[in-house]
């Protein structure tokens, strides 16, 4: 996984008010959770960040490792959780998961296909189900994106979270769950039944010209 570097700064007043006046700076609330709990449930860190700096971690197709500045202390965390504004799509409030080395955690990887399948190339269409799978792994050995191979996917056919290996990652998404398969398409469908038809016509043809053949074969046998 690729590593970015956010900065921000602690903060004690976490009322809608001063969220709201965090907002109007540029600034956006958030919360790290760390391994501490407190009554069974993991203690977060309130600090802000500006957005300027979560724009490059949130508006991306990329997961990344954050090393998080805050106040002068690195923690090292990956996203946990986004709000945006439900119609103005603002950003409001970011939750962070702080991570280490000896530690797995759960995260969703987006997958990438790599290879031309037969089922395409023979008229079929890709067609992608999920777009990302769920991992469980230490942060050091997670993938930026986890490559499937298609070059063996023929038409009708799809691609399970159960047939796909990685090492040093187990796969939490459902093992029934179907990546991505080849659908055929009207086109292949009406290639199909032309194929057909050609060769129901051409059976028929055949054998009139062997019963118009045998006359004249006969013929000859007489003649003689």
């Amino acid at each position: 996984m690729k590593e970015i570097t956010i900065s921000g700064q602690k903060r004690t007043d976490l009322g809608k008010k001063a969220s709201k006046e965090l907002r109007k700076q540029g600034l956006v609330p958030c919360n790290i959770y760390g391994e501490a709990k407190e009554n069974g449930q993991p203690t977060a860190m309130a600090f802000a960040s500006p957005m300027s700096e979560l724009r490059k971690i949130v508006y991306t197709p990329h997961i990344y490792v954050i090393s998080i500045n805050i106040d002068g202390k690195q923690h090292t965390a990956i996203l946990k959780e986004l709000q945006f504004h439900p119609v103005s799509d603002t950003l409001l409030h970011v939750d962070f998961l702080e991570v280490n080395d000896k530690k797995p955690i759960t995260i969703g990887i987006p997958i990438e296909l790599k290879g031309l399948a037969p089922g395409v190339r023979d008229g079929g269409r890709m067609n992608i189900s999920i777009r990302k799978i769920n991992v469980t792994a230490l942060y050091q050995n997670i993938p930026e994106h986890l490559i499937v191979d298609v070059t063996k996917l023929e038409l009708g056919k799809s691609i399970k979270v159960g047939q796909l290996h990685y090492d040093n990652i187990e796969l939490t998404t459902g093992k029934n769950v179907v990546v991505c398969s080849v659908k055929m398409t009207r086109q292949s469908t009406t290639d199909d039944t032309t194929a057909a038809a050609t060769s129901e016509e051409a059976a028929p043809a055949d054998a009139a010209a062997s019963s118009e053949a045998a006359p004249a074969d006969a013929k000859e046998e007489k003649a003689k």
